[in-house]
């Protein structure tokens, strides 16, 4: 690739972050537009930013990757992260966007009226969010590498950079902006160099995949992998429910006027990430034609326009899948910032627009060195890991939050404990100490399947054995959850007794 153009492509996407933000700082000016874009964001808007931020380097590139290396199997990453909205949906956007807090910790302090299970729920927050970032830059580096040859930490450090900058300028708000243009440019930096691939993959007598391959690869379970089917389902059940819990998705619905705007906003995004999700497959299965070399490694999306085309066509649309890769970067980087440094800005620095600023520094440092020393994995499976953390903590605690009264603070709690806590052990004994081969491989790598219903069965459990605990003011918090807007007399925010 032309290292010109790479370069152009990274620092047009960059500038387009800083003067899209900026024009976010002037309509930022209260703690509300910092946390949550003063609740008035409208549904296509939203969308829009939720598939900025939502879309990670784990779309843009792992994917992909991950398809041309396991084949069929990991078809289910996109179903499942597509998926996961409709249970997002269906169980928990209306009433959690209905409880009127900005954070998770807010909503579990809001419903079980509890310190503990506040400041448990704040630190699974930062957690997830470092371990969903850590990916981020550690792509960004692989990235810039690859167009300029630069030291892998070089890319890191621009994406935090850049997305300090802007969150810490106009916070939710500013980056609002900034997320729905990054999701359109993504879209068509896949889209694009695609439409040019499949013809030049006709024009070339449209080669099919070798007999090993079609024996294997494009079967599902087919490729040998040891506990294929426990992994497969375990990645199933990470992915649609963890998409509940992630901290940077649901502020989103925070910034939603009202209930009826949030449940549009999913059907929207539901929409985009399904047109967004036709694209990495085919760019793995090309990948698998053409450069099976790259087997294990990520780089399949950024290698195939020069590979097939080549010349000048072909660096520029790698320019053009560069600079998506970048927004990648940049979006959900700054979905992660906003909501990390709303926990460390409420829960630690004790609130304000000055707190917010500084703890979107500290959001970034931290997985900034993580990707510096951490032990390099398939970027979609650490954002896997993620999924899992999250599914094994916060989808239980918001199900049984919204749905089930009798919930005790000592039950959320005692799961969060469970589950996020064997979650995160899997999670560091996988990039701290792995490969792991065998059984304990294969329940460390992918261990939503046994963390998840752990975490609901103690909650249930331990709430069941101390029904003398469940919340003095459930009731009236299960009716706000559950009434429309139009109907509740109880219209202000609630605001944590922190702040």
């Amino acid at each position: 690739m032309n290292t010109a153009y790479g370069v152009t492509a990274v620092v047009l996407v960059v500038l387009a972050a800083v003067l899209i933000g900026a024009f976010g700082i002037r309509l930022s000016r209260t703690t509300s537009d910092f946390y949550v874009a003063s609740r008035t964001v409208s549904p296509l808007w939203n969308a829009s930013a939720i598939g900025g931020e939502y879309l990670s380097a784990a779309s843009f590139l792992g994917i992909a990757g991950l398809i041309l290396t396991y084949g069929a199997d990991m078809l289910w990453l996109p179903v499942g992260w597509t998926g996961g909205y409709l249970v997002l949906l269906v169980l928990v956007s209306a009433p959690l966007r209905r409880s009127g807090a900005y954070t998770l910790p807010d909503f579990a302090e809001a419903r079980l009226e509890s310190m503990a299970v506040r400041r448990m729920a704040g630190v699974l927050v930062v957690l997830i969010g470092w371990l969903y970032l850590m990916p981020q830059f550690q792509s960004a580096g692989l990235v810039l590498r690859a167009i300029t040859g630069a030291p892998e930490w070089a890319g890191g450090l621009l994406v935090a950079a850049v997305v300090a900058v802007n969150v810490m300028s106009g916070g939710m708000r500013s980056i609002t902006f900034v997320q729905a243009f990054q999701y359109w440019l993504k879209l068509t930096a896949l889209a694009v160099p695609l439409v040019f691939l499949l013809l030049a993959w006709r024009g070339d007598g449209a080669p099919g995949l070798s007999a090993g391959d079609a024996a294997t690869w494009a079967l599902p379970l087919a490729t040998g992998r040891e506990y294929g089917l426990y992994s497969t389902y375990s990645l199933i059940l990470a992915t649609f429910l963890g998409t509940m819990g992630l901290p940077h998705v649901l502020v989103r619905f925070y910034t939603n006027p009202d209930g009826r705007a949030a449940r549009r906003t999913t059907l929207v995004v539901l929409s985009l990430l399904g047109a967004f999700y036709l694209l990495p497959a085919v760019y793995g299965a090309l990948g698998r034609i053409y450069v099976p070399e790259l087997v294990g490694s990520d780089t399949v999306v950024l290698s195939l326009p020069g590979r097939l085309i080549g010349g000048v066509a072909g660096d520029l649309l790698t320019a053009l899948v560069t600079a998506g890769a970048f927004a990648a970067f940049l979006s959900t980087s700054s979905g992660l910032t906003v909501s990390v440094a709303g926990v460390i800005g409420q829960d630690i620095l004790k609130g304000g627009v000055r707190s917010f600023r500084a703890a979107a520094v500290l959001a970034v440092i931290v997985p900034l060195a993580l990707a510096a020393f951490a032990r390099s994995l398939p970027v979609a499976d650490v954002v896997g890991l993620a999924f899992a953390v999250a599914a094994s903590s916060f989808c239980p605690l918001l199900v049984l939050g919204i749905w089930w009264r009798r919930l005790t603070p000592a039950g959320a709690m005692a799961g969060l404990l469970a589950g996020g806590g064997l979650a995160c052990g899997a999670v560091l004994m996988t990039i701290g100490g792995g490969p792991h081969t065998g059984l304990v491989g294969a329940l460390l790598a992918q261990p939503a399947a046994w963390t998840v219903p752990i975490a609901f069965l103690v909650m249930v459990v331990v709430s069941l054995l101390t029904p003398g605990r469940i919340p003095p003011n459930v009731a009236r918090t299960m009716v706000r959850l559950h009434t429309p807007e139009i109907l509740n007399l109880d219209r202000g925010d609630w605001r944590p007794r922190s702040s």
